[in-house]
C-alpha cells in the first residue's frame, strides 16, 4: 500500500488520516502470465495500481488481429476505462505479460470515496485528466512518428516492456509489422 500512496501523494496531497481511512476499499489481486484483468465483451468493474509485473491492454480489429493499445508497468493505473466509467461492455482485453501484483479497487468503493471525499474526488479528476494526455499523445506519436522514433520513444520510456511483451505485440503497438519492427531493432542497435 505504500507504493499506492506514493503514487496519489505525487498527484495530489492526500493526509495520513484520508490514506488510512480509505484503505479497507482496496484488496491484492495476483495474476499470472496470461491472466486477465477484464475481457472484451465484460463490464470492467475495477481500477487496478500495479506494484509489482506488467500488463498488455489490447482489442482485437475487424481482421480479427489482436492490437496492442498500451502497456502498463509498475506504478501505474490500469484500467478499461470506458467500460468502467460507463459501466457498460468492455473493447478491450488487459491481461498480464508476467506474474502481477495489483491493488484493486471496484467502482462501488470508488463511487463512495468520491462522494465522502474532496480529495478522492480530485484524485478521479486528476487520474482522468493524465489517461486523457496519454491516450492523445499515443494518438499523435502513432499517426506523426516514423516507426524508428516510435521504437526509440518505446525503448526511453518503456525499455522494460521490450524484455516483457513478445515482438508481435510490441509491432502491433508501435503499428508496425513484425518484419518492420525486426528490421528498426537492428537499425536502432547498431
Amino acid at each position: 500500500m505504500n507504493q499506492l500512496k506514493t503514487f496519489l501523494q505525487a498527484l495530489t496531497p492526500i493526509s495520513d488520516r484520508e490514506f488510512e481511512d480509505s484503505r479497507h476499499h482496496f484488496y491484492e489481486v495476483d495474476l499470472n502470465k496470461g491472466d486477465f484483468l477484464i475481457q472484451e465483451g465484460k463490464v470492467c468493474k475495477q481500477i487496478a495500481f500495479v506494484t509489482h509485473g506488467s500488463l498488455r491492454t489490447f482489442y482485437v480489429n475487424d481482421k480479427a488481429e489482436e492490437i496492442t493499445a498500451c502497456f502498463r508497468t509498475e506504478n501505474n493505473l490500469v484500467s478499461s476505462y470506458r467500460s468502467f466509467i460507463l459501466q457498460e461492455p468492455s473493447s478491450l482485453s488487459i491481461i498480464a505479460l508476467e506474474k502481477t501484483n495489483l491493488i484493486v479497487i471496484d467502482y462501488d468503493k470508488l463511487q463512495k470515496l468520491y462522494s465522502t471525499s474532496m480529495t478522492w474526488l480530485n484524485i478521479g479528476r486528476l487520474v482522468a485528466e493524465r489517461e486523457y494526455i496519454n491516450m492523445e499523445e499515443y494518438a499523435s506519436v502513432l499517426n506523426h512518428e516514423s516507426a524508428k522514433d516510435k521504437y526509440r520513444r518505446l525503448l526511453d520510456e518503456q525499455a522494460v516492456i521490450l524484455q516483457k511483451a513478445n515482438i508481435e505485440h510490441i509491432a502491433t503497438y508501435l503499428g508496425v509489422t513484425r518484419r518492420t519492427l525486426s528490421r528498426i531493432r537492428q537499425e536502432v542497435s547498431l
